[in-house]
């Protein structure tokens, strides 16, 4: 029997992912783990406002996810049932603790506070504060979402998730989630009509 190599596993569909590591394949799961690491370490820093809770956190999942294998449904997609086990890890860390807002000043090495810098690839410094205001006005806009808001907008639009897998992820009808989401977006844009003309 041939050995594969992990350039032959990582082209492999999720469900036979699973199905290998539920036969006593573990070393399969790292391929889980690699497609999936930087979208749901993506997905839960934008709902609890750090990237550094949320790298933690993505450890915790993966090893919940490991655990909870034996009880994945093939017929619903893998990343479906992953997204909804993050989504629920997420929100289980903010009911721990107060949720964070996301700084917009930082202490500079004098210890005065100045304005966090984001960088572009933009050479117009007008650009770069543009985009400064702009990414720091929306990064707010959507940390003072009420949560259930916030993580339909990270699920949607950083998560890259379908109305329908939302749905699945949230065990909400369809109609609800789209509904949700235009109501999310038009706080959205209410916060920000003044921040960003």
């Amino acid at each position: 029997m041939n050995e594969q190599t992990p350039e032959d596993r990582s082209g492999l569909a999720d469900e036979e992912l699973v199905g290998r590591v539920l036969s006593g394949r573990e070393d399969f799961f790292e391929v889980l783990v690699r497609r999936y690491q930087s979208r749901v370490v993506g997905h839960v820093a934008r709902m609890v406002g750090s990237r550094e809770d949320a790298l933690d956190l993505s450890q915790e999942i993966f090893l919940r996810v490991f655990g909870a294998l034996d009880r994945y449904n093939p017929s619903y997609k893998f990343s479906t049932w992953l997204f909804r086990i993050a989504g629920n890890a997420a929100i289980d860390h903010l009911r721990k603790r107060r949720p964070k807002t996301i700084p917009l000043e930082a202490q500079d090495a004098d210890g005065r506070m100045s304005p966090v810098e984001y960088r572009s690839l933009d050479p117009d410094p007008y650009s770069d504060l543009r985009n400064v205001e702009r990414g720091s006005a929306i990064a707010a806009a959507i940390a003072a979402l009420p949560l259930e808001f916030r993580e339909l907008i990270t699920l949607r639009h950083f998560g890259g998730l379908s109305y329908e897998q939302i749905a699945e992820v949230k065990r909400m009808p369809l109609g609800t989630v789209k509904n949700k989401l235009f109501r999310a977006r038009a706080v959205l844009k209410n916060r920000l009509s003044g921040e960003l003309s």
